[in-house]
């Protein structure tokens, strides 16, 4: 496998298992001081959100702090356009994102009704920006040093 394909995989990696909401393995991709750092894109302008810093506080805010699925309800994060470079130890990504959500409807308990065909349900956009993590070498393996998210679109928490 190329080392470019393997970095772009720590990438999918992470995406999965934001996804399935795994913080054990997203922090696994990181190396131990590892740090998410989150803006918003505001027409070029950047600006902080939040940062995480540490194996055991991405793995929580994977685990604990991202909203867990709805009843028929998942995620579904894509990545596009890919630029990677590697020199030595040292890897770059920058790929665009969108985070879909996906949510079934709930089969009726008399049966789908008359004319209901193929998938029942809805895939609507949540979520766009860029991924740009640098990536490191640690005993062969690549790990992700910094994860900068820049959001495309506002974020609200509770009680701002």
């Amino acid at each position: 496998m190329s080392e470019e394909r393997a970095v772009q995989q720590v990438l999918a990696k992470y995406v999965r298992g934001t996804d399935t909401r795994d913080g054990a393995a997203v922090a696994a991709l990181f190396t131990d001081l590892g740090r998410v750092e989150i803006s918003y894109n505001n027409s070029s302008r950047f600006e902080p959100v939040g940062e995480l810093v540490g194996q055991k506080a991405i793995a929580d805010a994977v685990s604990q702090m991202m909203r867990p699925h709805p009843a028929h309800g998942w995620s579904h994060h894509t990545t596009h356009d890919h630029i990677i470079e590697v020199n030595g130890d040292i890897a770059t990504i920058e790929a665009q994102f969108v985070v879909f959500e996906v949510r079934g409807k709930e089969r009726p308990s008399t049966g789908w009704p008359d004319g209901a065909f193929g998938v029942q349900g809805t895939v609507t956009p949540i979520e766009a920006g860029y991924y740009r993590p640098i990536l490191r070498r640690v005993n062969g393996v690549w790990k992700i040093d910094t994860l900068r998210i820049l959001m495309n679109l506002p974020l609200a928490f509770p009680g701002e």
